[in-house]
């Protein structure tokens, strides 16, 4: 093989390179908006699961917030749960740093801002281990719970949370997603006469445990 042939060659792959990312990048414009609002249509869905007796729910003007993984923030949003334009409770989005994944999380809470409903949106953690976060035995758990008892334990759980055997680190990382989501509303519940541009949670997205 000459130098010509090499870039020949070279010139072949450039084009080629060029048009499969054009391709994708037209692939992409496509199915950008459609994958957006299905996933839109999808968590309205979930929001309204949530407090199922609210006959709105809505993100107020000043419903967004973050948690901060060691510098890299994760963007949310609260919702107002309203019937009779009074609200009757609060449904927060927060993330939990887990074994294999961000663990998206929804929360609902009433005004006292006692748990009533804890649903995980989103994750990629162990199946068999992992994914037991996603069972009602470990849900359930936050029914009823208020900020002092959303702590996680090995074993009894004596009014707190207790972790899934064998998966330790995704069990923290949902208690620790839900305890920081309640902290945020409990901070803005008690501002909303002042207004909230956006309230930012520092979570250590670092732990070693394995499963």
């Amino acid at each position: 093989m000459n130098f010509k042939d090499i870039i020949k060659i070279t010139l072949n792959l450039i084009v080629i390179y060029i048009i499969g990312g054009l391709l994708l990048a037209g692939v992409y414009a496509k199915t950008s908006p459609i994958i957006f609002q299905k996933s839109k249509e999808e968590k309205e869905l979930a929001l309204k699961q949530m407090i199922s007796e609210a006959q709105t729910i809505i993100k107020p003007e000043n419903g967004d917030w973050s948690i901060d993984f060691n510098n890299k923030p994760k963007h949310v949003e609260y919702f107002e749960a309203k019937t009779d334009n009074q609200i009757i409770g609060y449904v927060v989005e927060s993330y939990g740093k887990g074994y294999s994944s961000f663990i998206n999380i929804l929360v609902a809470v009433d005004k006292d801002l006692k748990i009533t409903k804890m649903n995980i949106l989103q994750h990629a953690e162990t199946p068999g281990l992992g994914d037991g976060i996603e069972n009602p035995s470990f849900k359930d758990q936050f029914i009823g719970k208020d900020l002092d008892h959303l702590v996680l334990v090995k074993g009894e759980a004596n009014g707190n949370i207790a972790a899934i055997t064998g998966a330790t680190i995704s069990s923290r990382a949902v208690t620790k997603g839900v305890r920081a989501g309640v902290e945020m509303l409990t901070k803005v519940v008690g501002q909303h006469s002042n207004g909230l541009s956006e309230q930012t949670i520092g979570v250590s997205g670092v732990n070693n445990e394995q499963h």
